[in-house]
C-alpha cells in the first residue's frame, strides 16, 4: 500500500480518483475506469473523508467522459500529435484513450504526485511524465514543439489565479505551432460558492480563477470552437444510466442558467 500525505489542491485529486473508482464498481458504469479502482486499492488513504459518494461521483465521470470524447476525436485526426495532460493528478486518461504509439503523451503535475503515479501505474511506449508545477514554465522545454499539440486540463484552471492561468495560456500558444486546448473551468459564481463543494472544503483547498465568457481567452491567441455547459456533458443515453439523485440534479440545473454554466468545458484551437 502506498501511503499519501497530500493536502489542499493535491488532496482533491484523490477525490476525483475515488469518484471514478466508485463508477467503475457500478453494474452499468459511465466511464468504466477500472484502473482508477485498482489504484484506490493500492493507496493507503481514507477516501471517505472527502465526502464523495455514488451521486457526487457522477459529475466527475460525466465530465471525464465528455473530455475524453473531445480529445479522442482530435487525436483520431492527428495520430502523430503531442499531448500535454496538465495537472494530471491520478487520472488514467492515457490508458483510457490508449493513443497510438506515434503520439507523444506527457502527464504533468507536482513531483510528488508524479512519483505516486509512477509507483501505481505501468509504463507504456510513447508516454512520459514531468514532475513540475504547471506554472514553473521551464518544463515546457522538455516537450517537443514541432507537431500539432493537444493540451488537456481537467480540474486545474480553477486552482490557478487569473494572472497565472492566462500566462500559462500565453506560454502554451507561444511554444507550440498549432493545436487544441480542452479545459474545464468554473464561472465566478462557482468560485464564490466553492464552500458548497465537499472535496474542496474538506481538503482545505482554495479556488481562484472564474471565467464567465470563454471568449476571454481569445485575446491570448486562441479561437473558441465549443463550450459545453454542465447539462451538456452527458448525452441522453448516458444520463439515463445515472443514479436517480444525479438525474434529478441534472434536470433541475437545466432550469437555472447560472447553475448550468457554473462548470463548463471549453474547446479552443490555436
Amino acid at each position: 500500500m502506498e501511503k499519501v500525505r497530500f493536502t489542499k489542491e493535491k488532496e482533491t485529486m484523490l477525490g476525483t480518483l475515488y469518484g471514478r473508482a466508485l463508477d467503475a464498481r457500478r453494474a452499468d458504469p459511465v466511464l468504466g475506469d477500472t484502473a482508477a479502482d485498482e489504484a484506490v486499492g493500492r493507496i493507503d488513504y481514507d477516501f471517505s473523508r472527502l465526502g464523495v459518494n455514488q451521486d457526487t461521483a457522477m459529475s466527475v465521470v460525466i465530465r471525464a467522459r465528455a473530455m475524453d470524447e473531445l480529445a479522442k476525436a482530435w487525436l483520431d485526426r492527428h495520430p502523430d500529435a503531442v499531448v500535454l495532460h496538465l495537472g494530471c493528478g491520478m487520472d488514467t486518461r492515457v490508458f483510457r484513450l490508449d493513443p497510438p504509439l506515434t503520439v507523444a503523451w506527457f502527464d504533468v503535475d507536482y513531483p510528488d504526485v508524479i512519483a505516486l503515479r509512477e509507483r501505481i501505474y505501468p509504463a507504456r511506449p510513447g508516454y512520459a511524465t514531468i514532475g513540475s508545477s504547471v506554472i514553473d514554465f521551464a518544463w515546457l522545454e522538455r516537450v517537443p514543439a514541432d507537431r500539432p499539440t493537444l493540451i488537456v486540463a481537467e480540474g486545474l484552471t480553477m486552482y490557478l489565479t487569473s494572472a497565472t492561468g492566462t500566462e500559462l495560456v500565453r506560454r502554451l500558444v507561444g511554444r507550440f505551432p498549432s493545436g487544441r486546448l480542452i479545459w474545464d473551468f468554473f464561472s465566478t459564481l462557482g468560485i464564490k460558492i466553492q464552500f458548497l463543494n465537499p472535496v474542496v472544503r474538506r481538503a482545505n483547498a482554495k479556488l481562484h480563477w472564474g471565467i464567465d465568457d470563454p471568449h476571454e481567452l481569445e485575446r491570448y491567441g486562441l479561437r473558441l470552437l465549443s463550450c459545453l455547459d454542465a447539462t451538456d456533458w452527458a448525452s441522453p443515453e448516458v444520463a439515463a444510466r445515472l443514479p436517480v439523485g444525479s438525474r434529478l440534479a441534472l434536470r433541475a440545473s437545466t432550469l437555472i442558467p447560472a447553475l448550468r454554466r457554473m462548470g463548463r468545458i471549453g474547446e479552443w484551437e490555436f
